[in-house]
């Protein structure tokens, strides 16, 4: 997969002495295992003031970033769509590939973490000044035929389980350290495991999907055999597509049981790809966190 960078490029609950909005970019590099050590990942902050706010300065600030980091980026991540245009053309200026995706889970925690401990304690601080990131919610479509599997499962794993996943065999994926999350070793992370014979490639188309979560879409039990529950696996910036559909109560009780263990466990989850239920091996393994982007 290369080294990717997390990047949000945006006005902060800040202002300077004008009253006006100061912006900051954030960069951090995205874990690629659940035992990556947080510490060791390059980070970057560089406030900017709104009135230089265009392509030209981000660029020269990824400059900066890149000067001191070991090593460039093969991509970027970003996820906030109206600054996709000025973001893509400071990177492109960098041959820096950039991906609009939601999957920048170490930059939303990053993020979190900066709003509750760091913008607070500047003088300029005005709460509530940044919106939340929202975007039209589309109908999901169904998979490609070819990532359609025999059959699939909810299956659970430990945390501390997760953290071995170093030493797995999996040839497709993408994960996190969820102990950045704060999750004890043994908190239960649910997840759904989809069997097929064409494991292998099934798991490789589904690695260019840039997959960022599973959600429940649950219809009421007096519609059961009229109108079907779905999971929906959501990817890219705001992709939907039905992965399972059923009408039984025990796989409605197994599906809500399911969300139940996701918000237990801050809405980590995993899916995964194997070639059947007695495999030792993982075709494809990837880790998944719901979030609100903002």
């Amino acid at each position: 997969m290369g080294i990717v960078w997390e990047l949000d490029f945006y006005s902060r609950p800040i202002v300077d002495e004008q009253q006006k909005k100061i912006w900051e970019l954030l960069v951090c590099q995205s874990p690629q295992d659940t035992s990556t050590d947080m510490a060791s990942l390059f980070r970057y902050t560089q406030f900017c003031p709104s009135t230089q706010v265009n392509s030209i300065w981000l660029r020269t600030a990824l400059e900066s970033a890149l000067a001191e980091a070991t090593q460039p980026p093969d991509r970027i991540r970003f996820f906030r769509q109206p600054m996709a245009n000025m973001i893509t053309k400071a990177c492109s200026e960098l041959d820096i590939a950039a991906q609009p995706s939601r999957r920048t889970f170490a930059l939303n925690h990053w993020l979190q973490q900066r709003l509750l401990e760091v913008y607070p304690t500047d003088p300029g601080y005005q709460p509530g000044t940044s919106p939340t990131i929202s975007s039209p919610v589309l109908p999901p479509q169904a998979l490609p035929e070819a990532l359609v599997g025999q059959s699939w499962a909810f299956v659970n794993l430990t945390c501390d389980e997760l953290s071995q996943m170093s030493t797995w065999a999996v040839d497709f994926g993408d994960a996190f350290p969820p102990q950045m999350l704060g999750l004890s070793p043994d908190v239960l992370i649910p997840g759904v495991v989809i069997f097929s014979p064409r494991a292998l490639p099934m798991a490789g188309w589904m690695s260019g999907l840039d997959l960022v979560f599973l959600k429940l879409q649950a219809q009421p039990i007096p519609s059961l055999g009229k109108l079907p529950s779905q999971l929906i696996l959501e990817t890219g910036i705001r992709d939907r597509w039905v992965l399972a559909s059923f009408t039984d109560v025990p796989t409605l009780k197994e599906a809500r049981a399911f969300e139940a263990a996701k918000q237990e466990a801050h809405q980590v989850h995993f899916l995964a790809v194997q070639s059947h239920p007695q495999a030792e091996t993982f075709a494809g393994f990837w880790l998944l966190q719901e979030v609100n982007l903002a």
